[in-house]
């Protein structure tokens, strides 16, 4: 039992890296990218479809959870630190939110279509 947890992690484990860099979930060779956020059809090393993947807001919803804690965070300890202008917080806050959801995007996109591979999700179907 101990033996087959360990490949199970082990394997969860390499799915999470072969998504966060944004690979083939199947053969971990090519880009599952054509654009930088466009999936391709199929993988160009494996052949597999990625046709079913679909992340939909998935990546979103966790970049404006998790960045917006970190954000609002840090303009808060700022305002209370330092007692910027306004303008001041706009030029430091925008770029940085804007710079930060770019790049945790594609990797968070990635990783969401590398997991529904590994947990064969599918569409809910109903018993007949």
């Amino acid at each position: 039992m101990r033996e087959m947890e360990k490949n199970n992690e082990m394997s969860l484990a390499r799915i999470v890296g072969i998504g966060l860099r944004g690979k083939c979930p199947f053969c971990g060779q090519s880009s599952i990218f054509k654009g930088y956020l466009t999936l391709r059809s199929h993988c160009p090393s494996c052949g597999s479809s990625l046709e079913s993947a679909d992340p939909g807001d998935g990546p979103a919803v966790f970049i404006i959870m998790f960045l917006g804690f970190v954000i609002v965070g840090g303009v808060l300890l700022v305002e209370m630190a330092y007692q910027p202008p306004m303008w001041l917080h706009l030029v430091i806050w925008l770029p940085l939110t804007i710079i930060l959801s770019l790049v945790v995007l594609r990797p968070l996109k990635g990783l969401i279509i590398a997991l529904q591979f590994f947990n064969k999700a599918s569409e809910g179907k109903r018993d007949e």
